[in-house]
């Protein structure tokens, strides 16, 4: 009986020794589990006042300060039109010039009547006449040297006029003329119709 109880003794001893060696003995010194912090919760969309989410399209466009000296009269022109944009005026005016100087060139009545105010058009008009009865030859652009805006307002019937400084070249075939002017376009700011027209034109110092 006394051998019985040894052996059984010395398996429990083998049994425990071996589980021991298998998967140890956890002390103090252990590092503590590695805790996981949880993800931020995701940001809200930006709300109404009703609660419902603003979309892209609702919010505001933001757009950088106008400066120079029209900065006053273009801030006063996007306030009624906020598509308008300078340097896409700009483009604009150079597209225009082109056209209305190559219309003049060539006594395009027609065409100028599209893009000149009636005032304009009338002086247009006879200076081609007054050509076409002399046979002089027509000046024609040689190249925009530069355009840029030195003026705008808005007046009280809500039209906006953009002063614009062209500097170019001109040549009838055998002169060359550098030609500075100051053009200066209209346009209701209220109207569907986004042209501007060319309503005065002057000399620039």
């Amino acid at each position: 009986m006394t051998i019985d109880l040894i052996i059984l003794a010395a398996i429990a001893v083998f049994v425990i020794s071996r589980l021991y060696a298998v998967l140890g003995q956890k002390t103090g010194a252990e590092p503590p589990a590695r805790r996981y912090r949880e993800a931020p919760a995701p940001a809200r969309a930006a709300e109404r006042e009703d609660g419902a989410p603003i979309e892209d399209e609702e919010r505001p466009r933001i757009r950088a300060a106008f400066t120079g000296p029209a900065a006053a009269g273009l801030e006063a022109i996007a306030a009624v039109d906020a598509n308008f944009a300078p340097d896409d005026f700009v483009k604009g005016a150079r597209r225009a010039y082109e056209l209305i100087v190559g219309a003049f060139a060539d006594g395009d009545r027609d065409a100028l009547k599209q893009l000149v105010d009636t005032d304009v058009q009338d002086v247009y008009s006879q200076a081609i006449a007054e050509r076409e009865t002399s046979g002089a030859e027509p000046m024609r652009l040689v190249r925009l040297r530069q355009a840029r805006i030195v003026d705008a307002s808005v007046d009280s019937a809500k039209f906006g006029r953009v002063m614009v400084s062209f500097e170019s070249e001109l040549s009838d075939g055998e002169n060359l003329r550098q030609a500075k002017e100051i053009w200066t376009f209209k346009r209701s700011l209220n109207s569907q119709d986004p042209n501007w027209l060319l309503d005065e034109v002057s000399v620039a110092s």
